[in-house]
């Protein structure tokens, strides 16, 4: 409801929305052209398979060759590791046909 049905007076405005402007905010993946990951490896064989595995995934990894640090893959590990969504499905409601082959209705069935 408007403000004028409750009082007399001025109406208050309506607050602009700004959704379809540009977002300054956004979030920027790692593992993308604009974030790669870094990554230490101690030896050339080892850069390599690394490559595959992050060509493999679509990721874009800086690869950095130095005999003297450990290896550190934490960063890719993370991103690889990552879980889809898990996804149920849904219930039958209370008058459809129940899902166990009765041929009765889910309420009379399943569903008490």
């Amino acid at each position: 409801m408007s403000d004028k049905f409750f009082f007399k007076g001025r109406i208050n405005k309506k607050p602009k929305h700004f959704s379809h402007s540009f977002n300054t905010k956004r979030q920027i993946k790692p593992g993308s052209e604009e974030a790669p990951i870094d990554v230490w490896v101690t030896h050339k064989e080892r850069a390599e398979e690394i490559s595959a595995i992050a060509a493999q995934h679509e990721l874009c990894v800086n690869i950095i060759i130095d005999a003297d640090q450990a290896e550190n893959l934490n960063a890719l590990d993370c991103i690889i590791q990552t879980t889809d969504t898990v996804r149920i499905d849904n219930t039958p409601k209370r008058n459809d046909p129940c899902s166990c082959g009765s041929e009765l209705k889910y309420k009379k069935c399943c569903g008490k």
